[in-house]
C-alpha cells in the first residue's frame, strides 16, 4: 500500500520547492546572460530580507511576541562579519573558505546577544516587549556609531571615541571600523548561489523547529501563555530559544548584506528597517512562512521595479500594501485563492484521473 504523505511534510515540500525553483530561474538566466544589471542587483538583497521575513515570523507569527529590534541583531551580525573577514583578508585569501566563517561568527554573536538580550526582555509582554526590543536595536546602533576598530604593527585597537586616541603606527595602520562611517572595503563574498543556499537552510530549519516539539510549545505560549505554564511547559525557556535563532538567522542576513556592499554605515540598521521587514511579515500572514517568503520578494523588488513611473511608484506600493492587507483578512478571497493552491490542483488532478479510470 501506498504510503501518503503527511499534511506538514507537504507543506514543506511546497514551500522548499518555490525557493528552490525562483533562485534556479535567477541562476539559470544570469548564465545565460537573460537578466539586466537591475535583476541581477536583486537577488541577493530579496534573499537577504527573505531570511530576516522568515526568522521574525518565527518570534511574531509563531512565539507571537512582538519585536521591533531585528535590525539591532542585523546590525550585530554585519559588523561582526565584516570585521572577522577584513581581520583574516591576510590569513584566509580565498573568499569561499573565508566567507563561511564570517557567516558562522556573524550568526552566532548576534544568537548570543539575542539570548542576553531576551533574558530580561522576554519577562515582558506586549507593548512593553515591543518598546524595549525597539530601544535594543537603537541603543546597538549607537554603539557602532561610536565604535572604532584599527589594526597595526603593535595588534587590534579598539576605542569609543576617536581614530586619533589609539596612538596608531602611520606606517602599518588599518581602520576597520571608522564610527559613523562606518566599514569600507568588505569583501564582495556573497554570490547569488550562496544566497540561495541560505534562504533554503533557514526556510528548512525553521519549518522543521516549528513542526517539532518546540515548536508546538512555542505555539502553546501564543494561544494561552497560562495554561502552557500550567501543564508544565518551561515558557522562558522556548521564549528565549525562538529569540535566539531568530537573532542568529537575522545575524547570517546581516552578514550576507555586509559581503553583498562595498561599505556599511550604522544609519541603515535603524528603527525604519524593522518596520519594514515586520510589514512583510504582517502582509504575508502571521505565522505562515511561505507568506514571508512570496511577502519579502514582491515586496521588496516592487519598488525598483516601478523606479520608471518615478513620482508615482511610492503612491502604487502604498495602494498594492493596503489592498494585500485588506484582502490578507477576507475569508472569501481566502476561499477563491485556496482553490489555486498545490494541494487542491494535486487533488483536482486525481480526480480526474480516477474519473478516466
Amino acid at each position: 500500500m501506498k504510503k501518503k504523505l503527511s499534511p506538514a511534510f507537504r507543506d514543506k515540500l511546497v514551500t522548499s520547492g518555490i525557493v528552490v525553483v525562483f533562485f534556479a530561474l535567477c541562476l539559470i538566466l544570469t548564465a545565460a546572460g537573460a537578466t539586466s544589471n537591475q535583476f541581477r542587483g536583486l537577488v541577493v538583497p530579496i534573499a537577504i530580507y527573505i531570511i530576516l521575513a522568515v526568522s521574525l515570523n518565527l518570534t511574531v507569527g509563531v512565539l507571537g511576541e512582538l519585536s521591533l529590534g531585528h535590525a539591532g541583531f542585523m546590525c550585530v551580525g554585519a559588523y561582526v562579519g565584516s570585521v572577522v573577514s577584513l581581520l583574516l583578508g591576510d590569513v584566509i585569501e580565498n573568499g569561499y573558505l573565508r566567507f563561511p566563517v564570517a557567516l558562522l561568527c556573524g550568526g552566532v554573536i548576534a544568537g548570543v546577544f539575542g539570548f542576553l538580550i531576551g533574558i530580561p526582555v522576554l519577562r515582558l509582554r506586549g507593548d512593553y516587549l515591543a518598546i524595549v526590543t525597539l530601544a535594543f536595536g537603537e541603543v546597538i546602533k549607537t554603539i557602532v556609531r561610536n565604535l572604532y576598530i584599527a589594526t597595526d604593527a603593535a595588534g587590534l585597537h579598539i576605542n569609543f571615541t576617536a581614530i586619533a586616541d589609539m596612538d596608531l603606527d602611520p606606517a602599518t595602520q588599518k581602520i576597520i571600523v571608522n564610527g559613523a562611517m562606518g566599514i569600507s572595503g568588505s569583501p564582495r563574498d556573497s554570490k547569488m548561489w550562496i544566497a540561495a543556499l541560505l534562504v533554503l537552510l533557514t526556510v528548512v530549519v525553521v519549518m522543521n523547529l516549528v513542526d517539532s516539539r518546540a515548536g508546538r510549545a512555542f505555539m502553546s505560549v501564543r494561544d494561552n501563555v497560562i495554561a502552557a505554564e500550567s501543564v508544565g511547559v518551561p515558557v522562558v525557556r522556548y521564549k528565549l530559544l525562538a529569540f535566539s535563532v531568530s537573532a542568529f538567522f537575522a545575524g547570517i542576513a546581516g552578514v550576507l548584506y555586509s559581503h553583498n556592499l562595498s561599505s556599511i554605515s550604522p544609519s541603515t540598521f535603524d528603527y525604519n528597517l524593522s518596520i519594514m521587514i515586520l510589514v512583510y511579515v504582517v502582509l504575508g500572514g502571521i505565522g505562515s512562512i511561505r507568506g514571508s517568503i512570496i511577502a519579502a520578494a514582491l515586496l521588496y523588488a516592487l519598488p525598483e521595479m516601478l523606479r520608471a513611473l518615478n513620482t508615482y511608484r511610492m503612491v502604487i506600493y502604498a495602494v498594492i500594501l493596503i489592498a494585500m492587507m485588506i484582502l490578507n483578512n477576507n475569508e472569501k478571497f481566502k476561499g477563491k485563492l485556496s482553490k489555486f493552491s498545490p494541494k487542491t490542483l494535486l487533488d483536482r488532478m486525481k480526480r480526474k484521473g480516477g474519473d478516466r479510470i
